[in-house]
């Protein structure tokens, strides 16, 4: 199964990256196809537009979402999430998948 990370970043410490990191580790050590829309850094000439149109573009091919911690204050993670569900995707907690 492949997952999709989906978090928060806008605003963070190092754009929470550190906490996608992990989760990716984590759920592909559980064995799953993890997308880890964090994995390409950040890019000072992107706009926060171009990030989440990269990230639905991957989303769009994955079968579930794995949620981090602070999912549901994050705009750009509650856009994916009601993507992923309207799609019949899966989106559960990160620790649900685990």
């Amino acid at each position: 199964m492949r997952l999709y990370i989906a978090g928060p970043m806008t605003g963070l410490p190092k754009y929470n990256l550190p906490a996608f990191d992990a989760a990716a580790r984590e759920l592909e050590a559980a064995g799953y196809d993890v997308v880890n829309p964090g994995r390409h850094g950040v890019d000072p000439e992107f706009t926060w537009t171009d990030y989440m149109r990269r990230g639905l573009t991957e989303l769009l091919t994955c079968d579930g979402v794995a949620l981090l911690p602070g999912a549901h204050n994050s705009n750009g993670a509650r856009i994916e999430r009601r993507v992923a569900e309207d799609l019949g995707m899966l989106v559960l907690p990160l620790w649900e998948w685990l």
